[in-house]
Order: C-alpha cells, then sequence, then structure tokens
C-alpha cells in the first residue's frame, strides 16, 4: 500500500486550548485535520488516514526551557520524517510567556533545527479574535466585542497569575527570552497584497553587510483579516525553496489555508451545534474577568465552588469528595459546573493558589468524575486546566465538530477505551468565548460570534 500523502503543514499546540482553535481553524477551512494528543507513532498516524494539517496539542507554555527541549524533540523528529512543508508553533495570541517558562525563544531553538530556512516567520496577530500588531505591538481585545487594550495595560493579561505581559513590543519581549535579531514588516505591507509583502521580506531577510548575520525571525504585523491571505500567500511561496518554521497564533493556519487550498469533497462548515444528549460537566479553572462573567450566566447548572487550594496542594480526601459529589449530581441528571474560584473571591485573591498545582488538580478530578459517571459532553475554561484535563484521560486524539464561537471549538475524543471514545468536549481559553458559551453547550445553537 502506498504511503499516505505528507500533510503540508505540522503545528505543535502549547496549550490544547490553542490546539482546538487550530484544529477548528483548518477544518472550518476545508482542509482535513486532527488533532493527536501525543506525538503519533506510526501506527496511530496510518490509522488517521491522509491529513493536511497535522496537530500535536502539549503544554510548553506552562513548562521550563529544558523540559520544553525534551517535549519539542519528537516533534521535531516526527516532522522531518513526514516531509511536510511547514512546522507551526501555535501560541496564544496574546504571546504571554516568559524567559523561565513557556519561553517562545526556548521553542524556536529546539525546533529551528527541524526545518531548511535559517529564519522564522512570527505571525503576530489573529483579527477574528481581537489581536492586532501594529508596527510590531500586540493589541487584545477584553472578550468578544470588548475594548481593545495594547497588551502590557489589558485587564487581564498584563496581570496574568503566571506569564503576565509587560511589554506589548513583540520584538523586545521575544528578545528577553533569547530572539534578539527580530526584523518587523508592518501591516501596511501586507494591506498593499503579495507583491509588496514578499518584496518587505527579502528588504527585512537581507543582511546590512557581508559579515552580519541574517535576522533570527521576521515578525509580521497583522491589523485585520484579510492581510492574512498576503502573508499565507507569501510563506507558502518561501516553503517552494525550502520548509519553514512558523510562530504565532492559529493565525498561522488561517493565513496558509488559502494557499493550500480547499478540497471539493470538504464537509459544510458546522456552525450550528446540536442540543447536549445527557448531562454536561464544565469545569471552570480560568480566574478571567471573562470567564467569571460565562460562570454568572450558565443557569442550566449546578455550581459546585472548589476547594482550591486544598485540590492544589493534592488532598486526597478533597479531591474524593468532589468527585463524588459532581458525579451524583450528574447521575440524578443535572449540569455541573464546577469552579476553582468562590464568586465572591477577587482574581487577586485567586492568585494566591499554585495555578499549576491547581491545574493538575483539576485533570485529577476530570478523569476520575468520569469513572465515576460516563458523559457524552464536556466542558473546559482555562488554557493550563484544559491542557492537564485533557492528559488525564485514556485519549489519543481530537477532531473537530462545530464552532462554538472565536477562539472555541467543540471537538470529538478518539480513544481505544470504549467509554471515552466519541465523547464531545470544548475546551476554551479563559479570554475566549461569548457569555453564553456554557449555556449553548447545554442546550445547542448557533456557534458562531460576530467579527470583532
Amino acid at each position: 500500500m502506498p504511503a499516505a500523502p505528507a500533510p503540508a503543514v505540522v503545528y505543535y499546540g502549547d496549550d490544547f486550548t490553542g490546539a482546538t482553535d487550530t484544529l477548528g481553524t483548518a477544518a472550518r477551512a476545508g482542509l482535513r485535520a486532527l488533532l493527536f494528543l501525543k506525538t503519533p507513532d506510526t501506527a496511530r498516524l496510518a490509522q488517521a488516514g491522509p491529513l493536511d494539517v497535522l496537530g500535536i496539542a502539549g503544554a510548553a507554555r506552562a513548562m521550563a526551557p529544558e523540559a520544553m527541549q525534551a517535549e519539542l524533540a519528537p516533534v521535531a523528529a516526527l516532522f522531518r520524517s513526514l516531509g511536510a512543508r511547514v512546522l507551526h508553533y501555535k501560541t496564544c495570541s496574546t504571546f504571554d510567556s516568559a524567559p523561565h517558562i513557556g519561553s517562545i525563544g526556548a521553542a524556536v531553538r529546539a525546533l529551528r533545527g527541524a526545518v531548511e530556512q535559517p529564519w522564522t516567520a512570527i505571525v503576530g496577530g489573529q483579527p477574528n479574535i481581537g489581536r492586532h500588531c501594529l508596527f510590531g505591538n500586540l493589541f487584545a481585545a477584553a472578550g468578544a466585542g470588548g475594548e481593545v487594550f495594547r497588551i502590557d495595560r489589558h485587564p487581564t493579561m498584563s496581570r496574568h497569575p503566571v506569564t503576565p505581559m509587560h511589554e506589548a513590543d513583540l520584538r523586545l519581549h521575544l528578545a528577553k527570552q533569547g530572539l534578539a535579531d527580530v526584523r518587523s514588516i508592518p501591516f501596511t505591507a501586507a494591506s498593499q497584497g503579495p507583491e509588496a509583502l514578499g518584496e518587505a521580506l527579502q528588504r527585512a531577510l537581507r543582511r546590512p553587510s557581508p559579515d552580519a548575520n541574517s535576522p533570527e525571525a521576521v515578525l509580521f504585523d497583522v491589523a485585520d483579516a484579510p492581510q492574512l491571505a498576503a502573508i499565507g500567500h507569501v510563506l507558502w511561496s518561501q516553503t517552494r525553496r525550502a520548509t519553514l518554521l512558523a510562530v504565532g497564533p492559529s493565525s498561522v493556519v488561517d493565513a496558509l489555508a488559502g494557499a493550500l487550498g480547499t478540497r471539493s469533497d470538504a464537509p459544510v462548515d458546522q456552525r450550528h451545534v446540536a442540543p447536549a444528549r445527557g448531562p454536561v460537566l464544565v469545569l471552570a479553572g480560568s480566574l478571567s474577568p471573562v470567564t467569571a462573567r460565562q460562570v454568572a450566566a450558565a443557569r442550566s447548572f449546578d455550581t459546585v465552588w472548589l476547594d482550591a487550594p486544598r485540590l492544589a496542594q493534592r488532598d486526597a480526601a478533597t479531591l474524593e469528595r468532589h468527585a463524588r459529589d459532581i458525579a451524583q449530581r450528574l447521575a440524578r441528571g443535572h449540569n455541573v459546573l464546577a469552579c476553582t474560584r468562590p464568586a465572591e473571591q477577587t482574581p487577586a485573591e485567586g492568585n494566591n493558589v499554585d495555578a499549576q498545582a491547581l491545574s493538575r488538580a483539576g485533570g485529577d478530578l476530570l478523569a476520575k468524575v468520569l469513572a465515576m459517571a460516563p458523559l457524552q459532553r464536556v466542558g473546559i475554561a482555562g488554557g493550563d486546566t484544559s491542557s492537564h484535563a485533557v492528559q488525564a484521560l485514556d485519549a489519543w486524539g481530537l477532531s473537530y465538530v462545530a464552532d462554538m464561537g472565536a477562539g472555541a471549538s467543540l471537538c470529538r475524543v478518539h480513544s481505544d477505551d470504549a467509554a471515552l471514545d466519541g465523547m464531545e468536549i470544548m475546551l476554551k481559553g479563559g479570554q475566549m468565548g461569548s457569555d453564553d458559551v456554557f449555556e449553548r453547550l447545554v442546550h445547542g445553537g448557533a456557534g458562531s460570534s460576530p467579527p470583532l
């Protein structure tokens, strides 16, 4: 039997919510896409069949540089073995990272040897969720349709509990992570079309003198969605000469989709979420004000306030008590919303809990609940919580089901465990989704949010 054609793009999501957003972006563009929960072996690749976009979900944004190196080494090896053209390191759209944890610079160093191009492409914005890069500076909306702030003045991201963003200029932000020479191409070049953008790229790559080094990376501004087509055209044209490492949010795949083309047999874009066929569990591990509004709007749930400090300390009795309470409510047919921050607690107070330990405990809780009460639909809010929760499950992949709004996708779980295989799961970052996203997870309805 002949080998399946190589995917055009292999991407690694540095957390699971972002990885599913990229999966949805590819699927809605008519590309064959599948997200693996760890680097697949030959048997899993054969099981998946031909793919245009192959994703790998990970948790590198929560790792130290040394751990990132070990995490990404198999991804680099897989990319080389498959013969794909673009290796995409998928970051959060807010680029929140630091030299000591989730370092984008460390990721580039780990993956650079897998590609042939000596420079790295960085796509700086994702307009469909209110992320815009102008003259190298990142701006982000505060929630769907919310006010747009420079990232270092954003009410949430400037105070992120793990990687607060104190620098808006992505060139300076990445320089602190070891990418010392990042050239910038302003959005004005992309707005003039592929030819002008291609010329701007050649100027950015030009060495000022024979003794000077080529730049380590080129940052592409993105002011609005139409500019992505020009960026995708220019990046794909570069891959015809040599394979390329691209860094950025789901807009990297969004940009490339036009150049890759749409299959004639592509399914119709699924924008309507069917009602749940049984009780729904949502685990809200995010301290974001956006998630707090979504919790407040969730009228169809029993709300369970989790003892976050004890869970973070991996207290077995607390874990067992919460799991049994949630499972019993689900068995009675109730939807359950399990939250890690009481309603009266402020985000600043919530920061006193070890965020990473709490995220890992959330994964333990989800696995224990599902062992007691198998479900057909689950939702997770919070990037790190989603990563650890899915890693705690005996699953190997996710495929796209439907659109839950900008930045959130409903996915189908693929597992060798019959009790988990086919379960639907929504993973969303703390800043993502409309206020009624948990309600739509229960009752269904249109999944697309209006453009920001």
